[in-house]
């Protein structure tokens, strides 16, 4: 919603600028930003680090969940045997091992998830660099992501398509 907001303002402002004569025409580049991301030569290298980290951290879940169906059924095996105060340790000890399970999952995610910010962050960063020397050279007042597809019509007279020239310029 906010990027539509922005988008909105850009063209508001586009419109006015067109309808006074006096303005030169404003021009502006357009480009899907993720194409650019994906072309750059370090993406598919920071791809395959996270990839391998979520192995790792599938590996350790799927790792935490045998021993827990192990402890299970075990404990499903001699809970007719058991007395009382056993039975309620292992109980407790699966309990336990349930939640320890279910913490590891949610905190494993949010690790990822951070990860992935950490590992792209250099790769946005040349980007956006790469974006504003573009811009400034072709005297852009913006450059708008098409990735966002609030932008049905573009019309080609008043905007660029940069989608080549940034790939040129991240290789």
């Amino acid at each position: 919603m906010k990027r539509f907001l922005v988008l909105l303002v850009a063209f508001v402002s586009l419109h006015a600028f067109a309808q006074d004569d006096a303005t030169p025409s404003v021009k502006f580049g357009y480009l899907s930003y993720q194409a650019a991301i994906q072309s750059m030569a370090d993406y598919n290298l920071v791809q395959q680090r996270l990839t391998d980290l979520k192995n790792q951290y599938q590996a350790e879940a799927k790792r935490v969940e045998d021993e827990f169906n192990r402890k299970y059924e075990e404990f499903l095996d001699g809970q007719r045997d058991f007395p009382k105060s056993i039975l309620q340790k292992r109980q407790s000890e699966l309990q336990e091992l349930m939640e320890k399970n279910i913490n590891f999952k949610n905190s494993s995610r949010q690790q990822l998830a951070e990860a992935e910010t950490e590992a792209f962050s250099p790769l946005y960063a040349k980007l956006n660099a790469v974006l504003a020397a573009i811009g400034q050279d072709r005297g852009y007042a913006f450059i708008l992501d098409t990735d966002v597809k609030a932008l049905p019509f573009i019309n080609p007279d008043m905007g660029e398509d940069i989608n080549d020239i940034v790939k040129d310029a991240l290789k």
